[in-house]
């Protein structure tokens, strides 16, 4: 019997005697819906699925896996979209679905306290009997878990005004590799130290299993009022959303699409968006009486100023809802028009939205696919929405090259290769294109730090040095690195 078999069994055996046999997935036909995340392209079956329901049992599974030297990938709902939560063959999931309860709610202190398998929306469906809600609201809010929010940094449509999961998170509860919890943040506004907690939001399952988390929620704001602006160039939509902001107005959301994502949104919601209009935005603004008049007048004439063809405003909560309603469905929307489609996720400043996107379209006839664009355009994080047919021969090679070349422009414009999806697997290549040989050893050393035997999610988001070399992005000496002291990963 070799080395790894003997491990696996061990494994295995360890395993039986922490959880009941229906908690343990051994079977093909069981770990299947775990082979991949949101993001379908990479598919992998791992050794096993732990479903754990406490605190301890997660120590001891993880003491375990740290003592034989198995893999561990974290796993909430499965949304992701960058591969995240791709398994390793070799080792387990750690699934956090029976983690879904809400521990505390402190409307006095505006806090909920949840464990990391509650879903977003059900946090501020809670919350709202006080007047609260927690502000991030991704797309897939319905269905995705605060755990992997806070593990991929998530946004959504009001992280313009209120900020991200990292501006949202007052505190999270930690198992290291070792097995052991601490604690990260604190229920006050600042505590001593390095700010750790930052360092784990957006981590990506890699340094730790997060186990609680302590969320801000904010009061509802009065009132809010909704703006759909069409325009006839996709350009001067792009225009438009620097003008708004130049303004000295900042939306609770600014989002846009174009005509593709309009015309998959509309036959698929029916939010009232007009066919015929090559790009739309939609703009949210929240305050009171008076706030909201002078801002609604100064969106209202930038608006127009940039050549908006038709601006209209909702006339009450249910038209404000259609609107929403139609952004929110967009993804599945486009799912209904294409056999597959590729979710990119890229950051540029906003003053580059019209030339990124004039560029989005070049090469869209350059790789002969179609692109649906639908973003948070306020934040100028892009959703390129690129379709294809994983049926046809080499167009899903060609749909992952259109996206690199995305990825790779967010950059050049001074942007970022992501912006709320994470980097998972998806985009490890173009990490060694955004960031140098010595930021990346810094990431490394960092991950040694929490994880020094790489176990926790490993070959995600940090990509191996030597792999930034292969793809040209670093220079190599005989074989060697720039620096030979430096590991190999």
């Amino acid at each position: 019997m070799n080395t790894q078999l003997e491990s696996h069994n061990s494994l295995l055996f360890a395993l039986r005697e922490i959880l009941e046999e229906k908690h343990l997935l051994t079977d093909k036909e069981d770990l299947k819906p775990y082979e991949c995340d949101g993001l379908s392209a990479y598919q992998c079956l791992p050794l096993a699925v732990v479903l754990p329901e406490t605190i301890e049992e997660v120590q001891k599974i993880v003491r375990v896996c740290e003592s034989l030297r198995i893999p561990i990938v974290a796993r909430g709902a499965g949304t992701g979209l960058s591969g995240g939560a791709l398994p390793d063959e070799g080792g387990i999931i750690l699934g956090l679905s029976r983690f879904n309860n809400i521990l505390d709610i402190d409307d006095e202190n505006m806090t909920m306290r949840v464990q990391p398998g509650v879903r977003n929306l059900a946090i501020s469906e809670a919350a709202a009997p006080y007047g609260l809600y927690y502000a991030p609201d991704p797309s897939s809010q319905i269905a995705c878990s605060i755990g992997g929010n806070v593990a991929e940094n998530a946004g959504g449509v009001h992280c313009l005004k209120y900020g991200l999961t990292v501006h949202n998170v007052l505190e999270v509860k930690i198992v290291t590799v070792e097995g052991e919890m601490i604690t990260l943040g604190s229920n006050t506004l600042d505590t001593p130290g390095y700010d750790l907690l930052a360092l784990i939001t957006g981590s990506e399952g890699m340094l730790g299993i997060i186990v609680e988390v302590l969320v801000k929620l904010l009061p509802r704001p009065p009132l809010t009022k909704v703006l759909m602006a069409a325009f006839d160039n996709i350009e001067d939509a792009g225009h438009a959303v620097g003008a708004i902001i130049s303004a000295g107005v900042i939306p609770a959301g600014l989002e846009m699409m174009d005509r593709l994502a309009i015309q998959a949104a509309e036959a698929f919601a029916h939010a009232g968006y007009p066919l015929d209009a090559e790009a739309i935005l939609l703009c949210e603004l929240d305050g009171n009486k008076e706030q909201l008049n002078e801002q609604v007048s100064i969106v209202a004439d930038t608006l127009r100023g940039a050549n908006a063809t038709t601006v209209v405003m909702a006339s009450s909560k249910e038209e404000q809802a259609k609107l929403w309603a139609g952004r929110k469905a967009a993804f599945p929307a486009v799912g209904r028009i294409s056999p597959d489609y590729y979710c990119m996720d890229g950051t540029i400043p906003r003053k580059n939205i019209a030339s990124v996107l004039k560029r989005i379209n070049e090469l869209s006839e350059k790789y002969d696919l179609r692109v649906a664009n639908v973003f948070h355009a306020g934040d100028g994080n892009l959703h390129p929405l690129i379709l294809f047919d994983a049926n046809r021969r080499g167009e899903l090679k060609k749909a992952e090259r259109f996206g690199a070349d995305i990825l790779e422009l967010c950059v050049k414009m001074g942007g970022t290769i992501t912006g709320e999806h994470g980097v998972g697997r998806e985009k490890i290549d173009q990490m060694c294109v955004q960031f140098n040989l010595d930021e990346l050893t810094q990431f490394h050393s960092v991950k040694h730090a929490f994880d020094p035997y790489e176990l926790l999610n490993p070959g995600k988001a940090v990509p191996a040095l030597h792999r930034c070399a292969e793809l040209g992005a670093m220079h190599v000496h005989n074989g060697e690195l720039p620096h030979p002291e430096i590991p190999r990963f």
